[in-house]
């Protein structure tokens, strides 16, 4: 059995936030007790990200129905829809004055609609809401049935992201209810019902081969996608899969020279600390 590197190296190191639009944030969601994903999920780039403006929300509860082996979020069976989040989400993203918001959500497959009607009701609270911002939703995979993914199509996100998440060899152990080709297919789709912005992320360091994550790239670019990130898996505890490699810096170049060279990609991001909402703005323009 492989074992997980002892130490991580120096340029997985994250600075301190900083600077004064990511000051005047965190005192606003500490008063109101706003709920971010980037706090919950101690994001690497939650400084950088707020100075710009740029947030990331987890709606449809904290508690997913499904069981990666790379993430942080709790397993088991969810809550009671709140069918007032949209709401509530809507005004927090006021009161924060964000610029871009990033919506994403546990899986809900426990739901007949699988949250999708939530999903497009909270789309539908922020534009009328907070009109000027602009937003991300990074939505599960809907089990691939069509009518909910139309649901946020309907709603029209500036950008619609479903991430791979890691190659097609390991997806059965990293992502044990999903499957690579739906994930494809998901994407594929979005972006034939003429959706202008679709998005994907991948994470390295699980025990995949170079040359799978090559194939990876390949296939999403195949599908349409427009915007690719890439990063580094960090455990998020003793209990999910351990890291088997820290990808090095130029590694993570030759990944993004290959992405960039194939063509029609609008954005790659590639890098150790890169995050599915990482210069998420950015991708918007």
């Amino acid at each position: 059995m492989e074992t997980a590197p002892s130490t991580k190296p120096k340029w997985i190191r994250v600075k301190l936030p900083t600077g004064k639009n990511y000051k005047e944030l965190r005192v606003l969601v500490d008063k109101y007790k706003l709920n971010t994903i980037c706090q919950s999920g101690s994001c690497p780039n939650m400084g950088e990200c707020w100075g710009e403006g740029t947030a990331t929300f987890m709606i449809l509860g904290n508690i997913c129905t499904r069981s990666c082996g790379f993430c942080g979020v709790k397993t088991g069976r969810p809550a009671e829809i709140d069918w007032e989040e949209p709401e509530k989400v809507a005004r927090s993203i006021k009161l924060m004055k964000v610029k871009h918001a990033v919506l994403t959500s546990v899986d809900r497959d426990d739901l007949k609609d699988m949250g999708s009607i939530l999903w497009a009701e909270t789309i539908n609270a922020v534009r009328r809401i907070s009109s000027g911002t602009t937003m991300e939703t990074l939505i599960p995979d809907f089990q691939g049935i069509r009518k909910h993914i139309d649901r946020v199509l309907e709603a029209a996100p500036e950008v619609i992201s479903h991430n791979m998440e890691t190659v097609r060899r390991l997806t059965r152990e990293v992502r044990i209810q999903a499957k690579y080709d739906r994930s494809l297919e998901v994407l594929r789709y979005i972006k034939e019902q003429g959706q202008r912005r679709t998005k994907t992320g991948i994470m390295l360091g699980l025990g995949e081969k170079p040359s799978e994550v090559y194939e990876t790239i390949k296939d999403i670019h195949d599908a349409g996608v427009d915007v690719l990130t890439i990063g580094q898996y960090l455990q998020p505890s003793k209990k999910h899969l351990p890291v088997k490699e820290y990808i090095t810096l130029e590694q993570f170049k030759e990944y993004e020279d290959f992405a960039r060279n194939l063509g029609n990609f609008r954005h790659v991001e590639s890098s150790p600390l890169v995050r599915s909402s990482y210069r998420a703005e950015k991708h918007v323009k």
